[in-house]
């Protein structure tokens, strides 16, 4: 297996974070192969002269109080847990619930890690239509270029997975990719400190089978001198929307931290999971 992002999160001063709000979706094709073999990505990979990101010190999205959902009803929708917000995305048909002190981005905002390596603004990994828990989480000017870095706790939404083979790959791969290019420097030897989660098959409350693993990093902060940094997990749940595609869901957050999110909750909103509308993407 050969080489290989979250909103405001993640990296600290190892990748910087894309943040991109469009009316349109940004689509790029899979490029990567071996270590983690990658499905399609409906996404995301796009190139800094095509959609420039903005400022990593920059808040990932216009900060919306967290007693609002900035979706409103969002076509009807409705959450299924009483108290929490509902998250939809229209391009790929889904839904899912997150708590209320969450944050929920726009529908068209974009949100990913910059691949270091390549250093050209080149997404490793995102996703759409995200809600962030504590986009303030934490800041620091690791580059000492006088702008503060804002990293958040943990973030959420879901992305397209045109070209996949199987919901299995995508789970395994996705989760992996998403500690790899936000919780580690991105080196070879980083893959050595990371867990990857075998697949298992899953069925969300509303009947939506699929594919989930779960992946973790220990160790890689160790070797970072920025206060930001910590080690991370990702969830990564795959499965088919009502137009036959492949589509995954994603939770990732800081992991060993006083405030990391309980897996608890993170299975709890996984649950929740559901196809929503006809998809306006694919």
């Amino acid at each position: 297996m050969g080489a290989p992002e979250p909103p405001g999160g993640g990296g600290g001063n190892r990748t910087k974070l894309i943040a991109i709000i469009a009316a349109t979706a940004v689509v790029v094709a899979a490029g990567v192969t071996g270590f983690l073999v990658l499905g399609g990505d409906g996404d995301e990979k796009t190139e800094a002269k095509n959609k420039p990101a903005p400022s990593v010190s920059s808040s990932p999205t216009p900060s919306p109080s967290v007693s609002e959902n900035p979706r409103g009803e969002d076509a009807g929708a409705k959450p299924t847990i009483e108290g929490w917000k509902v998250v939809v995305n229209p391009k790929w048909g889904t839904a899912f619930d997150v708590p209320a002190e969450w944050e929920v981005s726009s529908p068209d905002t974009f949100i990913g890690f910059e691949d270091s390596e390549k250093g050209d603004g080149s997404v490793l990994i995102g996703m759409s239509a995200p809600a962030h828990l504590k986009t303030e989480w934490c800041t620091s000017d690791d580059d000492k270029d006088g702008n503060e870095d804002t990293k958040s706790l943990a973030a959420v939404g879901t992305k397209g997975q045109q070209g996949a083979k199987d919901t299995a790959d995508i789970a395994r791969n996705d989760s992996a990719w998403w500690v790899f290019g936000g919780y580690t420097d991105q080196k070879e030897a980083s893959k050595k400190l990371m867990t990857v989660g075998k697949p298992e098959t899953y069925t969300t409350t509303s009947g939506v089978e699929g594919s989930v693993a779960t992946t973790h990093s220990s160790g890689v902060t160790k070797k970072s001198k920025s206060k930001c940094d910590s080690d991370g997990k990702a969830t990564t749940f795959a499965f088919k929307n009502s137009a036959g595609d492949f589509v995954s869901w994603t939770f990732h957050g800081a992991k060993g931290v006083k405030e990391e999110v309980p897996d608890a909750t993170v299975q709890k909103i996984l649950s929740t999971v559901r196809l929503y509308g006809e998809p306006t993407g694919g």
